[in-house]
C-alpha cells in the first residue's frame, strides 16, 4: 500500500489476496491502526508468487527495503557478535567476530552484546592459553610477547609449544564453547597426571590451575540443562503504545544474555500479531537457534519454522506451549520485558522533561522536536572531519547522522572547518532534502559561533535557533557555557538542570561521531603510500622503486638522476616522482 506520494506504508501477504485487501475497505473494520493506514492509502500494488514460503520472503525483503510506517519494525537490526575459531590454521587463534560469516572454521554464538564475546574470550585466554593475535603478526615473531609473559599465551609463534600440545589446548577450548565442561575437566586431569608421572611438575600445576579456574566458572554457571540445546525465549510486555519484546539466549544449556527489542507498528496492541511480526522480521535476517519458545501461538509459526529450517541447516521449532525448565525461562524473558518496558517509559519521560525544559530556556513557543549538532574533529589539521548528529523525542535519530570530509583549505582552521560543514547541511536544508531542525547546536564558543551565522545569513536562514557549546575554564562537565548570537555573555546552568543534560549528549554524541570518522579517515590516509598518487607509476614501477632505495625515505631522498636509472622510470616521470614528492614533504 502507497501513499499519495509513492511511498510504501504498508507491506502484507495472504493466500486469498481478494479476501484480504478487501477487508481493509469494510466500514465495520475499526482497528485503530487500519483507520489510520486507509486514511493515508492512495495505490494498492499487488505481487502475486508461486507459494506461501515466498511470500513470507518477498514480505520480509520488502519490509527491510521500504521499512514501512504501519509494519513492525526493529530499529536495532545490528548484527550480533560471534567468537570465530580459525580451525583450518595450525595453530588457530580465536578472536571476536560480526558480520557474514564465510571464513573456514568454527564459530560460536551469537552473544547479545560486545562485552558478553570479550569477556568469553579473555576466560578462555586465562584457561587455555590460546593466541589472539593476527596472522602477520604471528608469523614474523622472534621472541615470545608480553602475552606469553602474563601467562595468557604459550607461544607457538616461536615453537615453545609444538603443534600437537597447541591442538590438545584449542581442543579443550572449543569442548568448553560447546558446554562440555565436564569432558574438559577430565582431559585436564589426564594431563595433570601425566604430567606428573612425567615429573614436569610445572605444567602439571598449571593443569591443576586450570582444572581449579574451570571449577569457578561452572559455579557461576547456575542456569544448566542436560540435552545442551540452543534456544531463544521470547517475553513481551506493552502498554498500548510502547512494545517491548526480549530475546533471551540460551547456548549450551546456559543462559548468556538477552537483548531487548522496541518494535515500532502504531495503533497494533494485537499481541500475536505484533509477535509475529517481530520473529518474521527478526530470524528471516539471521540465523534461528533449535528452539524459538514463546508464550501465545503465532499465525505464521509452521510456515516460519519451514522456511527457517532450510534456511539455518536444522530443525526450528517455534513452541508456545512448554513446561519445566522453558517455562520458567519464560518468565523470566517475561519480567525482562516489563523491565524493560518500564525503563524505556522512564527514559520517554525524562527526555520529554529535557526537551521542555530547553524549549524554556530558549524561549521557545512549544518544545523542540528536532536537534541538530555540528562538531570538528582533526589531528594538526590532518584528515579534518565534521559530525552532524540529530536527536528527536526519541532519542538519537542514527539514519539522519552525516559526516563530511572537509577539504584542505579547511585544515588546523575550526572556524573555515565549522563553516564549510553548515554551509554543505544547510544548502540542503533550504533545497527542502533535509528537515529543518528547531535547534541547531554548535560545538565550540564565541567563534564557531559566528563563523556558523556568518553562512546561514548567506542562506537566508539565520532566523533559526542556534546555540553555541563552549566547554568552561575546567573543561568538566557541568561547567559548560552556552551562547546566543547577538548576547556576549554567556549563558551557565546548574549541573543538574534537565537541559543542560540534554545538550551535553547531543553534544557528547556530536564529539563520539566526529572523533569516529576522524579516526578511520586518518588510518586510511597512512595506509595509503605517496606513490600511489602519482600518475604513471603504476604497482610494478612502486614496487621497483621501493626495491631499489629500501623504502619510501629513499626515493624522497634521490635525485632525479638516481631516480632515471630504475628499470621502466623515464626522465619525465622521474621529474614527476621528484617534485610530488617534495611538494608533500616541505
Amino acid at each position: 500500500m502507497l501513499d499519495a506520494k509513492h511511498k510504501v506504508i504498508y507491506v502484507g501477504k495472504a493466500r486469498d489476496l481478494k479476501k484480504r485487501v478487501s477487508s481493509y475497505f469494510h466500514r465495520s473494520q475499526t482497528a485503530p491502526k487500519t483507520v489510520a493506514m486507509m486514511a493515508k492509502v492512495a495505490r494498492v500494488e499487488v505481487t502475486v508468487v508461486n507459494t506461501e514460503a515466498e511470500a513470507l520472503v518477498l514480505e520480509y525483503s520488502l519490509i527491510k527495503q521500504h521499512k514501512p510506517r504501519f509494519n513492525v519494525l526493529l530499529r536495532d537490526d545490528k548484527s550480533y557478535p560471534y567468537i570465530y575459531a580459525s580451525t583450518d590454521h595450525a595453530f588457530p587463534r580465536l578472536k571476536f567476530h560480526r558480520g557474514a560469516r564465510r571464513g573456514k572454521g568454527r564459530y560460536f554464538g551469537p552473544y547479545p552484546n560486545t562485552r558478553a564475546v570479550r569477556q568469553t574470550l579473555n576466560e578462555l585466554q586465562k584457561l587455555f592459553l590460546i593466541r589472539n593475535c593476527e596472522d602477520s603478526y604471528f608469523s614474523n615473531r622472534t621472541r615470545p610477547c608480553l602475552q606469553y609473559q602474563i601467562k595468557r599465551c604459550t607461544a607457538p609463534c616461536v615453537g615453545i609449544v609444538d603443534e600437537q600440545q597447541y591442538r590438545k589446548d584449542i581442543d579443550a577450548a572449543l569442548l568448553f564453547l560447546e558446554g562440555r565442561n565436564r569432558n574438559v575437566v577430565n582431559t585436564f586431569v589426564k594431563r595433570m597426571e601425566q604430567a606428573s608421572a612425567e615429573q614436569d611438575y610445572e605444567q602439571a600445576a598449571r593443569f591443576r590451575d586450570q582444572i581449579s579456574r574451570l571449577k569457578e566458572i561452572e559455579a557461576k554457571q547456575l542456569v544448566k540443562r542436560t540435552d545442551h540445546k540452543d534456544l531463544d525465549i521470547l517475553g513481551f510486555a506493552s502498554n498500548g503504545a510502547i512494545h517491548c519484546v526480549t530475546v533471551m539466549f540460551i547456548r549450551n544449556g546456559s543462559i548468556i544474555g538477552s537483548r531487548d527489542h522496541f518494535p515500532k507498528l502504531p495503533g497494533e496492541t494485537d499481541k500475536r500479531k505484533l509477535l509475529n511480526g517481530f520473529v518474521s522480521q527478526y530470524y528471516l535476517g539471521r540465523d534461528a537457534p533449535t528452539e524459538i519458545v514463546l508464550d501465545v501461538e503465532i499465525e505464521d509459526a509452521a510456515l516460519l519454522e519451514q522456511e527457517l529450517t532450510s534456511r539455518a541447516g536444522h530443525k526450528v521449532s517455534i513452541r508456545h506451549r512448554v513446561r519445566g525448565d522453558r517455562a520458567g525461562w519464560l518468565d523470566m524473558a517475561k519480567t525482562n520485558a516489563e523491565q524493560g518496558l518500564n525503563l524505556k517509559v522512564a527514559s520517554n519521560a525524562t527526555i520529554r522533561r529535557q526537551f521542555a525544559a530547553l524549549g524554556n530556556l530558549l524561549g521557545l513557543e512549544e518544545a523542540p522536536q528536532r536537534l541538530e549538532c555540528f562538531d570538528i574533529s582533526h589531528t594538526s589539521g590532518e584528515a579534518t572531519v565534521a559530525s552532524c548528529v540529530v536527536f528527536n523525542t526519541a532519542g538519537a535519530m542514527k539514519s539522519d547522522y552525516r559526516r563530511f570530509n572537509l577539504s584542505p583549505g579547511s585544515a588546523g582552521d575550526d572556524y573555515a572547518a565549522m563553516a564549510e560543514a553548515l554551509r554543505r547541511r544547510y544548502e540542503r536544508v533550504k533545497k527542502g532534502e533535509v528537515p529543518m531542525p528547531d535547534v541547531l547546536f554548535i560545538d565550540g564558543g564565541k567563534g564557531q559561533l559566528a563563523a556558523g551565522m556568518r553562512v546561514l545569513e548567506k542562506l537566508e536562514l539565520d532566523w533559526l535557533t542556534v546555540v553555541a557549546v563552549a566547554k568552561g575554564r575546567s573543561r568538566r562537565p557541568g561547567a559548560e557555557r552556552l551562547f546566543r548570537p547577538g548576547n556576549d555573555k554567556a549563558i551557565q546552568l546548574p549541573p543538574d538542570s534537565p537541559a543542560l543534560l540534554l545538550i551535553q549528549q547531543i553534544r557528547d554524541e556530536a564529539h563520539r561521531f566526529a572523533i569516529t570518522g576522524h579516526r578511520q579517515r586518518r588510518a586510511k590516509a597512512r595506509k595509503t603510500s605517496p606513490l600511489e598518487q602519482i600518475r604513471g607509476l603504476g604497482p610494478k614501477k612502486r614496487r621497483e622503486l621501493l626495491r631499489q632505495f629500501g623504502g619510501l625515505q629513499g626515493i624522497v631522498g634521490a635525485g632525479v638522476d638516481d631516480l632515471v636509472k630504475v628499470r621502466g622510470i623515464s626522465r619525465k616521470l622521474a621529474e614527476t616522482i621528484y617534485n610530488e614528492l617534495h611538494l608533500d614533504h616541505q
